[in-house]
């Protein structure tokens, strides 16, 4: 679960049958700290592509601790909110860290036949933020029964909840079609516009309005500096 080497795109596994252990948290750590590096020295927008796959089963929960999951949520939060542009590709069954990871991602390829699960402890499903973040990204009555219940999500359906973006026979092309998509975007504000969107669920126009107006004034600054004076 290492992060390949630095001459490469910043390019990730997460195999979902493993529970989050502290080498998935480092591993993670890794590519969220090259990133944030990559941002800082050439201002690019970057991007992370995190391959997910595997659902954990059986008594998957034995050697966590309410420590390393705390770690490893932290850890998903700052993917969430990286100067760069963070991409999934989902394949097979797709639950615990992997379906952790793609939930936190903001552009999401799933091969055909994917199936997203919310993966159960035992007594119930687990309580971890994927079902926070399904219910955020989906809403509450179209993904009730698979948070309850660990019904699986099917690659179409979770295309039409707008979980996943795309179905891809071929990921290659579509991370290539991403590549272009994202070119020429800075990180840093990439990651301004995703928090924008973040606080639009919670937040009353009033009191979104002043981070707006920071973000415009942000931009047209960057541009009168690009223009120079006339």
């Amino acid at each position: 679960m290492r992060p390949r080497s630095a001459d490469e795109a910043l390019t990730l596994t997460i195999d979902g049958t493993e529970p989050p252990s502290a080498a998935s948290v480092e591993a993670l750590t890794e590519i969220c700290d090259r990133a944030e590096d990559l941002a800082h020295r050439q201002g690019g927008a970057g991007t992370v592509t995190v391959h997910v796959a595997g659902a954990p089963e059986g008594a998957w929960t034995s050697g966590l601790n309410v420590g390393l999951v705390t770690k490893w949520e932290r850890v998903l939060r700052r993917l969430e909110r990286l100067p760069a542009v963070t991409v999934a590709v989902a394949s097979g069954d797709c639950g615990g860290s992997a379906l952790d990871v793609l939930l936190a991602t903001d552009i999401r390829v799933a091969a055909t036949g994917t199936r997203l699960l919310v993966a159960r402890d035992g007594a119930a499903t687990w309580p971890g933020t994927a079902g926070f973040r399904l219910v955020q990204q989906a809403g509450l009555g179209r993904i009730r029964r698979a948070v309850l219940f660990g019904l699986p999500i099917g690659a179409a359906d979770a295309v039409r909840l707008g979980i996943v973006d795309e179905l891809a026979d071929d990921p290659a092309a579509a991370l290539e079609a991403v590549a272009e998509l994202v070119a020429g975007l800075a990180g840093k504000e990439v990651a301004i516009r995703r928090q924008l969107l973040f606080d639009a669920t919670t937040t009353g126009f009033e009191d979104a309005l002043g981070a707006h107006l920071a973000a415009c004034d942000r931009a047209l600054r960057r541009e009168a500096a690009v223009e120079g004076p006339l």
